[in-house]
């Protein structure tokens, strides 16, 4: 379904972007050596003569997203043909140790970042077309005449982003490391920050609703684009599937689409984001044009319950996103995230006064947190189970814990049997991590959520992450499952959440004397 007004008010809406020019960068040596990456300084780039094979790195000290440009000289006799170069990006260190054409992995190897250029006129500046997401740059001279060498004689990036720095909110704790995480993860944001807010600038580039709950909260809390996130949210109800379903994301070019992919829990997110977006803005007429889109998730979430008000299993419910994990069994997670988005449908309701539609969402909630507690709740286990096999897992607790069916002392009990129980599967990615820390926060365990948001994030902080990434196993940091770390997305929008918990939760009050 299409909506041109709301498709104008969105793109009416679209930010500038900003564009910043970074000249430093050092030449830098990587050797691996297991899991060990050591790194020695090189000699200026400028004064390496490049021939067949050699190779320069190059480390701009910081994660940018943007369009490389290289100033291309030459020592020995005029250059008598072109020079073949291919050259290499990477968020993080290890991926320049992998062969892009030993890649296997399922996603498309069309989002390797690598490109192999033909130079036909040395001396010359080269402007990459392409936005990459990087921090290093691998040059390598593939061919080139015995007559003369490549030198590089200026390497310059200009980064793009649509966060305005000068706009950024402080954040103030004693505490280092939170102090670290919140910049890593503003960051992240910040790199994200485009046209719309993308999920990752490196790979999939576009806007996601899973993402986009968790940026705009961070986005509350530090750069305050607020018309960004009224924009994204316009683009989502404009662009509405043939039954009306909120997709998954939206495609931009070469003009706004919705995806033919939908999830279950990701549709009913729209209706989350719009509540947060009001109760931070107050913007009345955003929740009027859009209600009747919450309205028509609502109906159509209905749809998958069954005659006990329990949400059909995966085999008839079809995708819920909830983690990257395909062990994990999604119904009771489901529940509770439907549970949570009529939360907050019934407050669209009361804003818009539409006192049916928050009678009808009233009663509905109170029938799902019934047949939650009646028959996804094993009395023997004290755990809430999920699917045919009663799956015991950290999502379906977490969320049974956010959409409200367990709460109080209850729930904090809840919280540790699930700690102590060894078969609950457990939870993949930061997406999946920052609902953890929210429900944590939600049942009063503020000490134990900041411990835990400490260790993970912190985690990926020890491992030098300039970013935060969109998987991380502490166990195995350097995993993929995608098959292979050179389409890891290491600056992943979901990722960005601990900014926002930091500066609500974790905000020391700024000393004036």
């Amino acid at each position: 379904m299409y909506n041109e007004k709301l498709l104008r008010e969105a793109t009416a809406l679209f930010p500038e972007i900003k564009k910043n020019k970074i000249n430093e960068c050092k030449c830098i040596d990587l050797k691996k050596d297991g899991d060990v990456i050591k790194r020695d300084p090189r000699p200026a780039y400028e004064s390496i003569a490049l021939k067949k094979d050699d190779s320069i790195i190059l480390d701009f000290e910081d994660h940018y997203v943007g369009y490389l440009s290289l100033d291309l000289g030459y020592e020995g006799a005029h250059p008598d043909s072109p020079v073949l170069l291919r050259i290499r990006f990477a968020e993080r260190e290890i991926e320049l140790f992998e062969d892009a054409s030993e890649y296997k992995g399922w996603v498309s190897p069309a989002w390797i970042e690598e490109e192999i250029i033909h130079v036909d006129i040395v001396p010359s500046v080269v402007k990459l077309d392409r936005r990459y997401s990087f921090r290093y740059v691998r040059i390598e001279v593939v061919d080139i005449s015995s007559r003369f060498s490549l030198r590089v004689n200026d390497a310059s990036l200009t980064a793009v982003s649509s966060a305005p720095d000068e706009a950024l909110l402080p954040y103030y704790s004693s505490n280092e490391l939170d102090r670290e995480i919140d910049r890593v993860a503003v960051k992240t944001l910040h790199d994200c920050m485009q046209t719309v807010f993308e999920d990752g600038p490196k790979r999939d580039r576009r806007l996601w609703i899973g993402d986009l709950r968790i940026q705009a909260l961070v986005n509350y809390v530090t750069y305050n684009m607020n018309d960004m996130v009224k924009s994204n949210l316009y683009l989502f109800g404009a662009l509405t599937q043939e039954d009306g379903r909120v997709g998954a994301c939206i495609f931009l070019d070469p003009k706004p689409e919705v995806d033919d992919t939908n999830m279950f829990d990701y549709s009913l997110f729209f209706i989350v984001i719009l509540r947060d977006y009001y109760k931070r803005t107050g913007d009345k007429k955003a929740v009027l044009d859009l209600f009747d889109v919450c309205k028509r998730q609502i109906q159509l979430a209905s749809n998958s319950l069954d005659e006990r008000h329990v949400v059909r299993d995966s085999d008839v419910l079809g995708w819920c996103f909830v983690d990257w994990n395909l062990a994990l069994n999604k119904q009771a997670s489901a529940q509770g995230i439907f549970m949570y988005a009529l939360e907050a449908a019934i407050e669209l309701a009361q804003c818009v006064g539409d006192v049916l539609a928050e009678e009808e969402y009233a009663q509905l909630y109170l029938k799902l947190k019934e047949a939650s507690n009646r028959f996804l709740y094993d009395v023997e286990k004290k755990l809430y189970v999920s699917g045919a096999e009663s799956q015991i897992s950290f999502a379906s607790q977490i969320w049974m814990v956010l959409g409200g069916a367990m709460e109080g002392k209850a729930a904090e009990r809840l919280f540790d049997r699930m700690e102590a129980c060894p078969e609950a599967v457990t939870m993949v990615t930061p997406y999946m991590y920052h609902n953890y820390i929210d429900a944590l926060i939600k049942i009063g365990k503020k000490d134990v959520a900041h411990r835990k948001m400490s260790k993970y994030w912190g985690g990926m902080v020890a491992n030098s992450a300039d970013t935060f990434w969109e998987l991380y196993n502490p166990e195995k940091p350097n995993e993929s499952p995608y098959g292979g770390t050179i389409v890891n997305s290491y600056c992943h929008a979901w990722s960005c959440g601990p900014a926002y918990f930091l500066r609500t939760y974790f905000n020391d009050t700024k000393d004036e004397s």
